[in-house]
């Protein structure tokens, strides 16, 4: 389960977006909406995906794009598509690799593939979206490692974890391994600053 402000980090959506395209039905976590929204790993690729073909189009594409999906048979959740834009219209991949114009006036256009959507990109508003399966040099995602929670990479350990033992700065960075072995001062410092940039989500 993917809160909030994990999500916004991950996805490049403000947490104020997040609640709007909940609201208007653009995009609603699978997990919960009350009493607070909680995503789904695919949630959060989706999630990316509205965030990406945004930076190149407008908002009013993306919603009619969305909406229109359903009254083509196109009823899977949105992660198992493939989309992509020319700025003026938005194209989905159907799972027979049809590609079909969601919006109007087809143009050149690429489909984005999930290593597109995976890597770092920037939004509309020009802030950087961290790499969603390495937010951090030495924290990473996997879908299959605890439900694709962001953890020390190449072990189970979750980045928060490592975050709550040297926030207090009672445990010093380089004494993390101590506790965790296998955890450095490195991997500890990212996990650190990625838990600091989660809670200053507003």
């Amino acid at each position: 389960m993917f809160p909030t402000n994990l999500t916004a980090v991950l996805t490049g959506a403000s947490r104020s977006q997040l609640h709007r395209w909940n609201s208007t039905g653009l995009l609603v976590p699978e997990l919960a909406t009350k009493p607070r929204l909680l995503y789904s790993f695919r949630d959060v690729v989706a999630l990316r995906t509205v965030v990406r073909l945004r930076s190149e189009t407008s908002l009013q594409k993306v919603r009619k794009a969305f909406a229109r999906m359903p009254t083509l048979d196109l009823t899977e959740h949105p992660s198992r598509y493939g989309f992509g834009t020319d700025g003026n219209t938005i194209v989905v991949a159907d799972n027979d690799g049809n590609t079909i114009d969601l919006v109007a006036n087809p143009g050149q256009y690429h489909i984005l593939s999930l290593a597109d959507i995976f890597e770092s990109f920037r939004t509309n508003r020009g802030d950087t979206v961290v790499d969603f399966l390495h937010p951090r040099e030495h924290l990473e995602i996997r879908a299959g490692r605890l439900g694709g929670w962001p953890t020390i990479a190449a072990t189970r350990i979750p980045y928060d974890t490592i975050a709550d033992l040297v926030s207090d700065g009672e445990v010093p960075l380089g004494d993390v391994n101590y506790f965790y072995p296998g955890v450095d001062a490195d991997a500890a410092a990212d996990a650190l600053d990625f838990h600091m940039a989660v809670r200053s989500v507003a």
